[in-house]
């Protein structure tokens, strides 16, 4: 078991700045890769970013590529999602999200296997 918990999240304007933690605890020996999504009210949960916990190689969603950056501090067992130039449109609950086994797809939300409690999101003036 993997238990992970989310911290960060809060109101800002556009354009700026916030950061998301996750913090995992229990068989962290286990982690293949962590991620970060994201779902807003009356949507599908979505893809934000994720990182291979071996490789330490990084993926993200298109609308966040040059924005958002993934990072990993292996000593804390801890996951950060830095969000710059945030818009309206990533206003939304962000789940962390953890799995034990290697695959190559890593944004579909039925390929991770354990899940924080979520932080909400929310870019508004």
């Amino acid at each position: 078991q993997v238990q992970l918990v989310e911290s960060g999240g809060g109101l800002v304007q556009p354009g700026g700045s916030l950061r998301l933690s996750c913090a995992a605890s229990g068989s962290i020996f286990r982690i293949n890769a962590m991620g970060w999504f994201r779902q807003a009210p009356g949507k599908e949960r979505e893809f934000v970013a994720a990182v291979n916990w071996i490789s330490g190689l990084t993926y993200y969603a298109d609308s966040v590529k040059g924005r958002f950056t993934i990072s990993r501090v292996n000593a804390k067992n801890t996951v950060n999602l830095q969000m710059n130039s945030l818009k309206p449109e990533d206003t939304a609950n962000y789940y962390c999200a953890s799995r034990t086994h290697y695959f190559s797809d890593y944004g579909s939300p039925r390929k991770y296997d354990y899940w924080g409690q979520g932080t909400q999101v929310t870019v508004s003036s």
